[in-house]
C-alpha cells in the first residue's frame, strides 16, 4: 500500500520535469501545479490495517486526493482527517421503526397520552364539568367500551358537577343529559361504584344515587343538592312555546323525584317535599337520606373499631344508666 499512495507524486514530479511543451501543459492538470508551494511536506502515511475501516478509508484518500491531507486549515474545530469522511446516515426513531406491540388484541402497551385515556385504563370515568351534550357524548362512550372490555369488571365513577346548570344556577344543559347517562348505567352488567368529589347537584346527584348498592361513596368535604330543574331561557318564544316548554320541565321533575326516590329508599312524597327548595347535604346527611352508603377517609375503619360503645362511655364516665319502670 506505501507503494501505490507514492505512485501519485512520482508521476507528478516526473511529468514537471520533463522540457517537452505537451508534457508541460499535461503538468498543469495534475496535483503537483497545487503542491509547489510545498515541495517539503509529505503525505501522512497511515498505519496499514485492513481490518480498520477508518485507516482503509484514510489510505485511500491519500493514494487518490493527496491535497484533501495537505491543504488542511491551521485552526480548525474538526477533529483532524474526519471531515473527509461522509456525515453519517442516522437510523430511525424506534418509534417508526418498530409499531407498539399490544398485550391484546384492542389493548395497546402504552395509553394515549391523554388523561381520560389514563383513567379510562384504570376503569375510572370522571365526570368534572356541567352536564352539556360533549361531557353526556363522552361519558357514554366510555362506559360502553369499559362495559365491551369486559363486562365483570366494576366501573369507577367520579362525579364532580354541578349538574345541568352552573354554580350560579344558569342552565346550560337539558335534562335529557342526565337522564341519557342513567340510563347507560342502568343497561350496563359491570357493577358501578360512584364515589362523589367535590359536588353533585341536580341530575349529578341521581348519577351518584344510582350507582350499585353498596358501592355509592362521598369524600367527608363533598357536597350533593337536589332541585327541581329550570325552564331554559325563552327568549323570543311565543306564549304558547314558553307553556310547553314549562309542561316538560315538571314532566323531568317528577321523573327526576321518581328516580331519586327509587335509589335512595324514600316515599315519593318525601322526594318531592325536600325538592321544592334546594336541599343540600353533606356527606353525613347525605347517607342519612340514602344517596350514598359509605363516606370515605383514610382510616376510618381503624378510628370506627377503636371506637367505644356508647354503654362504655357512660361506664367510663360514671353514668349510670336507669331501667325503665
Amino acid at each position: 500500500m506505501a507503494t501505490a499512495l507514492r505512485l501519485p507524486m512520482a508521476s507528478s514530479l516526473s511529468c514537471c520535469s520533463s522540457s517537452s511543451p505537451q508534457s508541460i501543459k499535461r503538468c498543469r492538470f495534475k496535483p503537483c501545479a497545487a503542491l509547489n508551494s510545498r515541495n517539503s511536506a509529505k503525505i501522512p502515511m497511515p498505519p496499514i490495517n485492513p481490518n480498520d475501516p477508518f485507516l482503509s478509508k484514510l489510505a485511500s484518500v491519500a493514494a487518490n486526493s493527496p491535497e484533501k491531507l495537505l491543504n488542511r486549515p491551521v485552526n480548525s474545530d474538526t477533529p483532524p482527517y474526519l471531515d473527509i469522511f461522509e456525515s453519517p446516515t442516522l437510523m430511525a426513531t424506534p418509534a417508526q421503526v418498530e409499531r407498539s406491540v399490544s398485550y391484546n388484541e384492542h389493548r395497546p402497551r402504552r395509553p394515549p397520552p391523554d388523561l381520560p385515556s389514563l383513567l379510562l385504563h384504570g376503569r375510572i370515568v370522571y365526570i368534572g364539568m356541567p352536564l352539556v351534550p360533549a361531557v353526556t357524548e363522552l361519558v357514554v362512550a366510555e362506559l360502553m367500551y369499559l362495559q365491551w372490555m369486559d363486562p365483570k369488571d366494576p366501573i369507577y365513577l367520579y362525579i364532580n358537577s354541578t349538574g345541568t346548570t352552573r354554580d350560579d344556577g344558569e342552565t346550560v344543559g337539558m335534562e335529557t343529559e342526565g337522564f341519557a347517562i342513567y340510563d347507560a348505567m342502568m343497561q350496563l352488567k359491570n357493577e358501578i361504584h360512584t364515589v362523589a368529589v367535590g359536588a353533585a347537584i341536580g341530575q349529578a346527584c341521581l348519577l351518584l344515587a344510582a350507582g350499585s348498592k353498596g358501592k355509592r361513596f362521598m369524600m367527608p368535604h363533598a357536597k350533593a343538592m337536589i332541585q327541581q330543574p329550570r325552564v331554559p331561557s325563552s327568549g323570543l318564544m311565543p306564549a304558547s312555546d314558553v307553556l310547553i316548554r314549562a309542561k316538560e320541565v315538571v314532566i323531568n321533575r317528577d321523573t327526576l323525584v321518581e328516580l331519586l326516590a327509587k335509589h335512595t329508599g324514600n316515599s315519593v312524597e318525601a322526594v318531592a317535599n325536600v325538592m321544592r327548595r334546594p336541599f343540600y347535604m353533606d356527606s353525613t346527611r347525605a347517607k342519612e337520606f340514602g344517596v350514598i352508603d359509605k363516606i370515605l377517609w383514610r382510616g376510618q375503619e381503624k378510628i370506627m373499631a377503636d371506637a367505644a360503645s356508647p354503654e362504655d362511655w357512660d361506664k367510663n364516665a360514671g353514668i349510670k344508666v336507669l331501667d325503665a319502670v
